[in-house]
């Protein structure tokens, strides 16, 4: 039996994460969460955290005020530890997001419907289908 792979879900509503993870799960993934704010606040230590897990995906939410928290982002994506990291972008409003961050985005929009969840789940297998192996 081979090792599951793992997907880092982090978000701002538990909620949300609860909903992903369980989803992810059902799909075969090893799923680890956090909370964005708490990365923003210092409170979880997102280098640590994916040295830890090494996860395939990071299902990351740009949430209201979407400029910050898309420069958020940006920062995250861009440092050292997360610059190879694969991510799968959500978010309740993709229209705004686009607005902020461009349209070369692709963003998965979750608003409740399964259907969404669905999305998400088919868009992080693909996207770890393209990890290079090691």
């Amino acid at each position: 039996m081979q090792p599951q792979e793992i997907v880092a879900v982090l978000n701002t509503s538990p909620d949300t994460v609860e909903l992903l993870r369980t989803s992810l799960e059902r799909a075969g993934f090893s799923v680890v969460t956090g909370m964005i704010h708490d990365i923003r606040d210092g409170r979880l230590d997102l280098d640590a955290f994916v040295r830890q897990h090494d996860p395939a995906v990071i299902v990351w939410d740009i949430a209201v005020p979407y400029e910050r928290q898309w420069q958020f982002f940006k920062q995250i994506k861009e440092s050292q530890t997360c610059g190879r990291c694969r991510f799968v972008l959500t978010t309740t409003n993709v229209r705004e997001v686009t607005r902020v961050a461009g349209p070369q985005q692709n963003l998965h929009e979750i608003v409740g419907k399964p259907y969404d969840l669905a999305q998400v789940v088919r868009a992080v297998k693909e996207t770890a289908r393209e990890r290079p192996t090691r």
